[in-house]
């Protein structure tokens, strides 16, 4: 069955004096999400993640990863108070503080990290973020750590289903510089920097799972 796909962009405040937002997408993904993660990501280390948004992921991941220090970044201040707010509630004490991160820039807050994590980033953004999501990764990720990477995504020049089309050009309406980008693109990028594609798992709603790891 075709289904839709998860415009992970659409949040939602229901208390004002609340600073979670939320994603409805991510109950549906992060169970999914966590299987992958359980096998690339290592015992220990420091994870940098990109693109954090509401902070949903960083709550839920963070407390079953105890031995990595997850650090969540955004370069929208609202987004980084939800993030903040998240983490108040998740009580886990190796998820830090948001910090604000455009990764399109030179200025990363971290010389080196074991993993980064993007998760809805790559379409939701000028392909200039994506640049530069590839080039930080192979300056700070350290050698066998990974750059993970969720989203739908184009193969061989084609959608994977019809509802991806419309996705796609909803996007492209809301902000010309956003699109599904296409796989071989990306893979372009990670080799420009010493990237590899190490696995590629479909996932639910037509996105897939990425894995780069630097060699």
């Amino acid at each position: 069955m075709d289904e839709p796909n998860e415009p992970n962009e659409r949040t939602e405040r229901t208390d004002m004096n609340d600073l979670r937002r939320f994603a409805p997408a991510t109950a549906r993904n992060r169970g999914p999400i966590l299987s992958v993660l359980e096998r690339v990501l290592p015992e220990e280390g420091t994870l940098l993640e990109v693109g954090a948004g509401t902070g949903e992921h960083a709550a839920f991941m963070a407390p079953r990863f105890p031995g990595i220090v997850w650090q969540p970044t955004d370069p929208d201040a609202e987004a980084r108070a939800s993030i903040d707010a998240w983490r108040a509630h998740a009580l886990a004490p190796n998820l830090r503080s948001a910090l604000e991160l455009d990764a399109s820039s030179d200025t990363w807050p971290f010389e080196h990290v074991d993993a980064i994590l993007a998760i809805n980033v790559v379409h939701i953004s000028p392909w200039t973020t994506t640049v530069g999501l590839f080039a930080g990764a192979g300056q700070r990720l350290r050698e066998g750590g990974v750059l993970y990477l969720y989203g739908p995504y184009r193969i061989d020049g084609e959608h994977t289903a019809p509802t991806n089309v419309a996705f796609d050009e909803s996007l492209r309406r809301r902000d010309p510089r956003w699109g599904i980008r296409d796989l071989e693109a990306l893979e372009e990028q990670a080799a420009a920097h010493g990237l590899a594609l190490r696995e590629r798992v479909a996932m639910p709603a037509n996105n897939f799972s990425l894995v780069f790891a630097r060699a």
